[in-house]
């Protein structure tokens, strides 16, 4: 521990962050780091605990304790106020494959089991997180590592999401053949077109991806798993494969929306908007919200994401419709708190988008089904053109389970503690086994899976489980 008294001397101070009203006029990343010398205050207030619950991943009564991957936070953190910085990167890249995605996304369970936070403020564990990778890709320290030699194994990867991606990253350093297929035209999968550029640009996601391209990972865009004559194929070419597809079947609304247009779910409008926007695709399933009275039902990050997306494409109204009363949402001091999304609506139209336990009773529609407007069950209706289901997610896609064979419900079945399917030498990880969850646990899923595959394909392994 560098500094012992350093939780007492200095105060918690987060990457700062553009102006609301500045920055939704445009698609860039909004947070702006910390000069080096106020970072390092930072990793001097980690105050080295005996027993170190920030990075514990532990599941209590449904809630997650500490970072899932075991991350060396106290070792990286004391690393950070020596200036150390090569030998922070090394601990942090021990146990995580992308801090850059993590350190952007991450709701931060690591930072809710701080001790500091007992009595005071948490350390800023994922922001310190951010700048030891972004200061590794900058100095170069970030370079291709290819194993010494093969072991002649195949593996194919479905999915390149970042359960799919960090399966790929470990098996790949373990020396096997990895090839990547994913059915969208870029690999990434909810990295590259789930989340919105302001919180994780594409370029970051494609830096990475070109890196493992240069380890000798393969990807194949464009290829549908899902087709049966692909998934024999990949079977019989393949030693082992590991199915990583999400889990986006979405929660349905509930709503009649037979013959109505303007309804979508908020990954759909998600990808359009990215595709517009960073790929520049004009034409896209989803409508842009240009011009349009907005609503979106459902909370948590993607229904903020959408908010936000809503407002850079010049939406003409947003309102954002929560189930749960406003109670439920209140911290410990009794204040609502407000993301990014909210901040930026409020400086846009001067309010909070939220509205608290009301839900839509019935679409109201005009000529040819175009959605004009939502009943809510308070009785009063709101203008809408477009209404975006944001609810979560009901399981993953049953067609790729089927042309594989394996057995499924809402997720991919495994035995408990085992990435295996029924089908002999098919695994599953991520979303599709453990359903919706953080990336950080995808992540953690994928690294425990690609161990698992190591150990079949060549009876032992070295490759250490996170979950």
């Amino acid at each position: 521990m560098g500094k012992p008294t350093g939780f007492l001397e200095y105060a918690r101070r987060e990457d700062a962050c553009r102006p609301a009203a500045e920055r939704v006029h445009d698609w860039a990343e909004f947070h702006l780091p910390l000069p080096e010398e106020f970072r390092r205050q930072q990793g001097a207030r980690c105050m080295n605990c005996g027993v170190p619950f920030c990075q514990t991943g532990m599941v209590y009564e449904g809630s997650t304790f500490g970072c899932p991957l075991h991350n060396l936070i106290p070792e990286w953190n004391d690393m950070i106020l020596s200036g150390n910085w090569g030998h922070a990167l090394s601990r942090l890249l021990k146990s995580n494959n992308f801090p850059e995605f993590t350190g952007r996304v991450c709701p931060a369970p690591c930072e809710h089991a701080c001790v500091c936070s007992i009595y005071g403020d948490p350390i800023t564990i994922r922001d310190n997180e951010l700048s030891v990778i972004e200061d590794a890709f900058a100095s170069r320290r970030m370079r291709p590592r290819r194993p010494p030699q093969w072991s002649g194994k195949k593996v194919c990867v479905v999915g390149s999401g970042p359960a799919g991606l960090a399966a790929a990253d470990q098996l790949n350093h373990r020396g096997h053949l990895v090839t990547v297929v994913e059915r969208a035209e870029r690999p990434g999968g909810l990295l590259m077109y789930g989340i919105p550029n302001m919180k994780l640009p594409k370029d970051v996601v494609q830096r990475r991806i070109d890196l493992m391209t240069d380890e000798g990972v393969t990807f194949v865009c464009g290829l549908d798993a899902s087709d049966e004559a692909t998934a024999r194929r990949l079977m019989s070419e393949y030693d082992a494969v590991l199915l990583c597809c999400g889990a986006g079947e979405p929660r349905p609304l509930g709503l009649d929306t037979a013959g109505v247009t303007g309804v979508c779910y908020g990954t759909e409008y998600l990808k359009s908007a990215v595709e517009r926007a960073q790929f520049g695709k004009e034409e896209t399933d989803i409508p842009s919200a240009a011009g349009l009275d907005v609503v979106i039902i459902g909370t948590g990050d993607t229904a903020s994401d959408c908010v936000a997306t809503a407002l850079r494409q010049g939406c003409r109204s947003v309102t954002q419709l929560v189930r749960r009363p406003q109670t439920d949402y209140l911290d410990a001091q009794g204040q609502l708190p407000a993301d990014y999304a909210h901040e930026e609506a409020l400086a846009v139209t001067g309010r909070d988008p939220r509205r608290f336990g009301v839900q839509v009773k019935s679409l109201v529609t005009g000529e040819g089904g175009a959605l004009t407007g939502v009943a809510t069950t308070e009785g009063d209706t709101l203008p809408c053109q477009l209404l975006i289901g944001a609810t979560g997610f009901a399981g993953c896609e049953k067609s790729v389970c089927d042309a594989f064979g394996v057995e499924a419900d809402k997720t991919v079945r495994t035995a408990p503690g085992s990435y295996a399917t029924s089908v002999e030498k098919v695994f599953a990880a991520g979303d599709m086994r453990r359903g919706q969850s953080l990336v950080v646990w995808a992540i953690a899923e994928g690294r425990s899976a690609a161990a698992e595959v190591d150990q079949y394909l060549v009876g032992y392994t070295n490759l250490k489980r996170s979950v």
